[in-house]
């Protein structure tokens, strides 16, 4: 199966040395230009930066229906528009973490996952502990409240 990954979940996993993990499941990650520019140009020395440039299979691919792009953007921000679209265009998965932007996906009809999403099935192959990478990712940062935590350590 192939994927599309906005920024936020890129990076989340490079910050926690995790990255491999799309490697494992998906092969290959499409990425749109604007997530790259996101994590890699505009994102200079912050986590997932020189990862996500030097992974050669993190492809990254420009999105064909521009106007669909510019509608989604009035709403979303660029780098979630392009993600989306390309998804659509490629028939695949979107890893996306952004609530908006996972609403909008589902609405269009787009598979989604997020960075939970792929540790719970990590975890679920013994891949890692579910518990202490999700305590690694609060501690660099990742949005998760208490609710979400439990609710996903439920479900490993």
């Amino acid at each position: 199966m192939t994927a599309v990954s906005n920024s936020t979940p890129l990076i989340a996993l490079a910050k926690i040395n995790r990255l491999d993990l799309l490697k494992d499941y998906f092969g290959e990650i499409y990425i749109p230009e604007e997530v790259y520019d996101e994590v890699v140009r505009r994102g200079g020395n912050h986590a997932g930066s020189s990862e996500v440039a030097s992974c050669i299979w993190i492809k990254v691919e420009p999105v064909k229906n521009k106007m669909a792009v510019e509608t989604l953007s009035l709403s979303l921000d660029k780098g979630e528009a392009e993600a989306i679209v390309l998804s659509r265009e490629k028939k695949s998965l979107l890893i996306i973490d952004d609530g908006a932007g996972r609403k909008t996906a589902e609405l269009l009809g787009v598979k989604i996952t997020g960075t939970l999403g792929i540790l719970l099935l990590a975890s679920k192959d013994g891949k890692l502990s579910l518990e202490k990478t999700m305590d690694d990712l609060k501690s660099v940062g990742f949005h998760l409240s208490e609710r979400e935590y439990k609710r996903i350590l439920s479900l490993s």
